[in-house]
């Protein structure tokens, strides 16, 4: 099974590069070098969860829960951070993944163990986690005067001039594309959402597999919370509201097949990045946040419009083969 870079994704690639020049046009500035690493910094955290919600999504599964998941690991380890400064900054990060893997493995059980339908668990999942934030925080905020200067400044460091955000989206980005392109239960992954009763009849543990997405999903998700709350320097109950709506915008935009079993991390990169631009660009020529959702909701419509129509030419295509074949 192929996942690398397909011909869609280089169309897609083709097609930003023609965005781009359209917009250079109204608005020159666009092209400076620090307006695009401003938006490879923006859409950092968001290629990241995009990424792990591909990996559901393309089980047949979906996470709604991402942005109250951010959200809870986010303001826990700002709330370490200002009652015990002491501690260092690696634990933080491996307290902020732990705390991703739990809550995804969470959810991760109610769909393979319990099966409960994941749109129906990652609704109440997210209803729970966002409620924990509002419990644990008393409705206070966690503001860059109360974070130690190592925390608050770890997603901004750069060498050579690329932020540490950036480098650890590229290293998610690496690490998952060999993951899913080159390893048995990458292509498990596939294969599950591809056809379940095939994937049974091969030995794919579907349970397995449903559980390891959306505890993986949550290891990244508890990883971008802490990136999230330092790089905003402010950790609140309302942090990241709607940003799951954000990602599964990424994943369909970047080609990925809602009803699962197709899409690559390469076609996720493009569709996070795509949405990078055209926030960027709706900004600079000063669109109102409001029209901004608008359009949000526009692009995911009418991705997933050519989405289904490109699944079914190729099924369509696929049939053909098979009755020459035969």
């Amino acid at each position: 099974m192929l996942v690398l870079p397909q011909k869609r994704e280089f169309n897609f690639f083709i097609f930003i590069i023609l965005i781009i020049f359209i917009i250079s046009l109204r608005t020159p500035s666009f092209l400076d070098l620090n307006n695009f690493m401003d938006i490879l910094n923006d859409t950092a955290i968001l290629t990241m969860v995009a990424i792990g919600q591909l990996m559901i999504i393309v089980t047949g599964g979906i996470d709604l829960s991402v942005d109250a998941s951010l959200a809870l690991t986010g303001m826990s380890v700002a709330l370490l951070n200002q009652h015990y400064p002491e501690i260092p900054l690696f634990i933080i990060i491996l307290i902020s993944i732990t705390i991703g893997l739990l809550l995804g493995s969470i959810n991760g059980l109610l769909v393979s163990q319990a099966k409960i339908p994941p749109v129906i668990t990652t609704l109440g999942t997210m209803s729970i986690y966002r409620g924990l934030v509002f419990v644990i925080c008393k409705g206070t905020w966690v503001s860059a005067h109360e974070m130690t200067e190592a925390f608050r400044e770890f997603p901004r460091r750069s060498f050579l001039g690329i932020s540490n955000l950036i480098f650890i989206a590229l290293l998610i980005i690496v690490l998952f594309l060999i993951f899913l392109s080159l390893t048995k239960t990458g292509r498990e992954i596939y294969g599950v959402g591809g056809n379940k009763t095939a994937a049974q009849y091969v030995g794919i543990n579907l349970n397995k597999i449903n559980y390891l997405a959306y505890t993986l999903c949550g290891g990244i998700t508890g990883l971008a919370g802490f990136l999230w709350v330092a790089r905003y320097a402010a950790a609140q109950s309302e942090t990241a509201i709607g940003f799951n709506f954000q990602t599964i915008a990424a994943c369909v935009v970047g080609g990925v097949s809602i009803t699962g079993g197709s899409g690559t991390v390469i076609g996720v990169v493009l569709g996070a990045f795509f949405i990078g631009i055209v926030y960027d660009s709706l900004t600079m020529i000063n669109v109102s946040p409001f029209w901004q959702m608008a359009i949000q909701g526009f692009i995911i419509l009418f991705a997933i419009i050519i989405n289904t129509i490109m699944d079914k030419r190729n099924q369509q295509l696929l049939l053909r083969k098979r009755s020459f074949n035969e």
